[in-house]
């Protein structure tokens, strides 16, 4: 996928998308964690320690192939999406929270991303002289993933309004690129792609809802509000598969490692919003029970 459509269109595509997350982010959004330090601390153990878990796990299960494997990982190593945003408000989330922890993530990122591709890269395909991420190419990783938000975050800063107009037309903008350059790509590179999504689907959607799932269940078992726990949920189940393409691709130089990125990106949708509304239904049930107990005990008054 050497084409100019990819290697130039997909890093600017995910440029403009983590230009617009800056463009929502202060400084308050990081030190909020202060306020609800235990939900971070249980997504963040979710994200970095039991995800890449149980990726590996999956993926030594399904014995995929050692280049698809290593996709895995680098999906399972990449931060929350801005889309956990959207379906944390859609199923009535916390989503200063989602927020704060996709800051928080996207920084951490630079520094696990690259040791989780490295160690996935050395137990899957030791020896091979091509890949792995030295020191230029984790500038690079810091460059896409940082630098960005670091320029939206100072536009806000400096303009606060024009961040705040500017807001729709850049989210419109990303999706609008990255559907064209997406596209261009599963296009141009479509036997490939046809020939592994078999392989890759149940994998990408059981990966899918197992982190939905711990991220929700986890932060609940330990005591976390439900808001918080639907928050962490979406943020530890949507990664960010922009990011994970970008840099296999662009980083790393192989479409065959961003092909788990890429089935995740579109069966991802459908498994999230599938999940928000179980969820959602099983709170319904709950209030409902609440509801007619508390009716029970004013009629037996």
């Amino acid at each position: 996928m050497g084409s100019a459509l990819t290697t130039i269109g997909l890093p600017v595509a995910l440029g403009i998308i983590m230009f617009g997350l800056g463009l929502t982010l202060t400084l308050g959004d990081f030190a909020r964690v202060g306020k609800h330090p235990k939900a971070v601390v249980i997504a963040l153990i979710c994200q970095l320690i039991l995800l890449p878990a149980l990726c590996f796990g999956l993926v030594l299960a399904f014995h995929l192939p050692p280049v698809l494997a290593v996709g895995m990982m680098l999906l399972a190593a990449s931060p929350g999406g801005t889309t956990a945003n959207l379906y944390s408000h859609l199923f009535r989330g916390d989503v200063a929270l989602n927020i704060s922890l996709t800051a928080i993530n996207s920084v951490i990122a630079v520094v696990t991303l690259p040791i989780i591709a490295n160690i996935a890269i050395a137990f899957f395909m030791p020896g091979d002289p091509t890949l792995g991420l030295q020191l230029s190419k984790v500038l690079e990783v810091f460059a896409i993933v940082l630098l960005p938000v670091a320029l939206g975050m100072l536009v806000r800063w400096w303009k606060p309004g024009f961040a705040d107009a500017m807001d729709k037309p850049v989210r419109i903008a990303s999706v609008v690129i990255l559907v064209v350059v997406i596209g261009g790509a599963v296009y141009s590179n479509i036997d490939i792609l046809v020939a592994n999504f078999a392989s890759l689907a149940l994998i990408t959607v059981l990966f899918c809802l197992l982190s939905l799932t711990i991220g929700y269940w986890v932060p609940k078992l330990f005591g976390v509000r439900r808001a918080q726990a639907v928050a962490s949920g979406f943020e530890i189940g949507i990664h960010n598969a922009t990011l994970a393409i970008v840099i296999a691709q662009t980083v790393l130089g192989s479409v065959e490692l961003s092909l788990p990125a890429a089935v995740y990106g579109v069966l991802m949708f459908f498994v999230a919003a599938a999940f928000g509304f179980v969820i959602r239904g099983r709170v319904g049930s709950v209030d409902s029970g609440r509801s007619a107990g508390v009716g029970a005990i004013e009629v037996a008054d």
